[in-house]
């Protein structure tokens, strides 16, 4: 059911020097920030040859962002994305089989301007899975 690997989100506690260091340290390719209110935050993709990397920022007071740099003040992986052919097909079978789905189960859309949904983490051995249709 899931496709390849889309990105590994990282939430960070400074966006710009995140940003600098995969750029001037790494050599990474480094796009611009991007702001996604619908999700509370400010998004900047690395990309690689094989997948990307998603820096995550706080947008707005309610940002979930938040909560996670609380607990982890330095940052670190926040998610991991997997493509799939068929949201709502994954979503339905995913239920069926006892995952619990972030939110009220409707597809948002992502930084990407496609599909996406969030899967509970302790579903998945402690880590937040986000779904992206292709």
């Amino acid at each position: 059911m899931i496709g390849r690997l889309n990105h590994v989100a990282i939430a960070v506690p400074d966006l710009e020097a995140a940003s600098a260091q995969y750029r001037t340290m790494l050599g990474a390719d480094v796009g611009p920030p991007q702001d996604e209110p619908d999700h509370g935050v400010t998004v900047v993709f690395i990309t690689l040859p094989n997948t990307k990397i998603e820096l995550l920022y706080p947008l707005g007071a309610g940002s979930p962002i938040h909560g996670f740099l609380a607990k982890n003040p330095a940052g670190g992986i926040h998610h991991i994305c997997y493509e799939v052919d068929d949201l709502l097909a994954a979503r339905d079978h995913l239920l069926a089989e006892g995952a619990r789905v972030l939110g009220d189960g409707a597809p948002k859309i992502g930084a990407h301007g496609k599909p996406v949904l969030f899967l509970h983490p302790k579903d998945f051995n402690g880590c937040l899975i986000e779904l992206e249709q292709v």
